[in-house]
């Protein structure tokens, strides 16, 4: 994490965790990290490689993208944007160090270059109505449309999914600590898990090391959310996501749902269901953050036992309560 950063932050007034509904929100995104891709071939390298088409991520528009092994699973998903020529991969920042080895083995004689930019950039996050108004006086335009993107004096404005509206800025420390400080007093400072629980009620799937390789694009509904495009051409995985689609029967997708428990649910925890027949198990948790009398979650569950509604967290836990995501399974 930026030190500069850091220590401005600290500074500055504490993050609340205590709600999950404050109306007005501004979140440091330092636990995400940004993976940047540049060089002449840096489109047509990325394009083998995640399952969205990179050749609509330009410095109006930004995507989300799965990066899968070669079966199909996905080792890691991507807010993909561009800033200049350079392309920039965000994901949680425990997952760059995989990213960079992994993704530097397909360069081979591609004339490409892959960095770390986690500590050049610094990102932050803007939720509910107040956020307009907070970034009209450093932007001439905001984005209209989910996942636009404005570019404007080295930063960069994202327009993200949310129940509520919600921006994300990428930018030199300047001028993010210039908007930062305008907005105090405007609106609550708050941590990283208030950020993951929007982004769990949004239906945004954020994969961890825990589920890496764990699910098919399709299991965490990325179809469903313009994480996956079916026209763009070969990609790592790509056979086995294009069966899925075409001549498969999809027997789990991701759903969203609250638990009544004082244990935390993790990322990959196991679900059960007692009359379910699969050799695979009832499914996964994906993200889980506090909420009200317990956790808000996204899992990837078995269409059939979801449908019995009996799906416990745990062989002997409590039970989930299935919640209607933001978007329709209808494709």
């Amino acid at each position: 994490m930026n030190k500069e950063w850091t220590e401005f932050l600290a500074s500055h007034a504490a993050p609340v965790q205590e709600s999950a509904d404050i109306g007005c929100a501004m979140n440091d995104l330092s636990h995400y990290g940004l993976v940047r891709v540049e060089g002449e071939d840096a489109m047509q390298f990325l394009q083998g490689q995640m399952t969205n088409d990179m050749g609509q991520v330009t410095e109006t528009h930004s995507n989300l993208a799965g990066w899968c092994n070669a079966k199909g699973r996905m080792m890691t998903s991507f807010r993909c944007f561009r800033r200049g020529e350079a392309f920039y991969l965000q994901t949680p920042l425990e997952n760059i160090s995989l990213v960079l080895q992994r993704l530097s083995m397909y360069v081979l004689r591609s004339k490409v270059a892959i960095s770390d930019a986690s500590d050049e950039l610094v990102r932050i996050g803007f939720t509910g109505i107040c956020a307009e108004a907070l970034l009209q006086p450093f932007f001439e335009e905001l984005p209209e449309q989910v996942n636009d993107v404005q570019q404007q004096d080295q930063m960069t404005l994202i327009r993200v999914p949310g129940v509520s509206l919600r921006f994300e800025v990428i930018g030199p420390i300047g001028q993010i600590q210039e908007i930062w400080q305008t907005a105090e007093g405007q609106a609550q400072p708050v941590g990283e898990n208030f950020w993951a629980l929007q982004e769990i009620r949004a239906g945004i799937p954020t994969l961890y090391q825990s589920t890496s390789e764990s699910f098919v694009p399709q299991m965490t509904n990325m179809q469903l959310i313009d994480g996956v495009s079916f026209t763009k051409g070969c990609y790592t995985g790509q056979e086995v996501v294009a069966r899925m689609q075409y001549l498969g029967k999809l027997k789990r997708r991701m759903y969203l749902a609250h638990v009544s428990t004082t244990t935390p649910p993790n990322p990959g925890d196991e679900l059960f269901a007692k009359d379910s027949t699969s050799g695979q198990g009832t499914g996964k948790v994906v993200d889980a953050q506090a909420c009200g009398d317990g956790y808000d979650l996204l899992a990837v569950i078995e269409i059939a036992s979801a449908e019995e509604q009996q799906v416990c967290l745990g062989e002997n836990g409590p039970k989930l309560e299935l919640l209607n995501l933001p978007y329709s399974y209808s494709e």
